[in-house]
């Protein structure tokens, strides 16, 4: 099993570094990328132990090499509404604030962590996703820093490098 997890603060460039693995990987193997995006529990919950369960049950698949379904988080309706079926792959990528946590690591995830600084990778995300969402974000970085402080993320890591542009 191959299991790659990038991780780091909001706007570092994760998803960036998860369709280049993607594109470079997928030549001579099988590639799946999940976006945790996709698995967060809306902006409240995003990083509590649905996730983690979530993150659980994905790894137990990868390692059986068996088929499963994700649900989706639809950020409109603010609810899980569709599902994804993920078939066996010879990588899975997960990307995404709380891809490298320690259930994640713990079945020999493959950890990498983006450095940005956090009022940068906020403007980024700002300058993407629309001011709207301002206020959620101010949140989200406190959020995200509680889950690092936890979870020790970016000291877990076996690679760290500086965020991508």
């Amino acid at each position: 099993m191959s299991l790659i997890a990038i991780d780091g603060r909001a706007g570092a460039g994760k998803t960036t570094l998860a369709a280049r693995f993607f594109e470079e990987l997928s030549v001579d193997k099988t590639v799946e990328v999940i976006h945790m995006d996709d698995l967060y529990d809306g902006w409240e919950n995003a990083l509590g132990e649905r996730l983690t369960q979530s993150l659980k049950s994905i790894v137990k698949s990868q390692e059986k090499k068996a088929a499963f379904e994700i649900d989706i988080f639809n950020w409109k309706t603010m609810s899980f509404d569709s599902k994804r079926r993920i078939n066996p792959v010879d990588i899975l990528i997960l990307e995404g604030v709380g891809a490298g946590q320690k259930t994640v690591r713990d079945a020999g995830a493959t950890i990498y962590w983006l450095d940005i600084d956090a009022e940068v990778g906020i403007q980024r995300v700002l300058k993407r996703d629309g001011n709207q969402i301002a206020a959620q974000m101010k949140l989200w970085q406190i959020a995200q820093e509680l889950h690092f402080l936890r979870d020790k993320t970016r000291e877990n890591a076996q690679h760290i490098q500086s965020s991508l542009a």
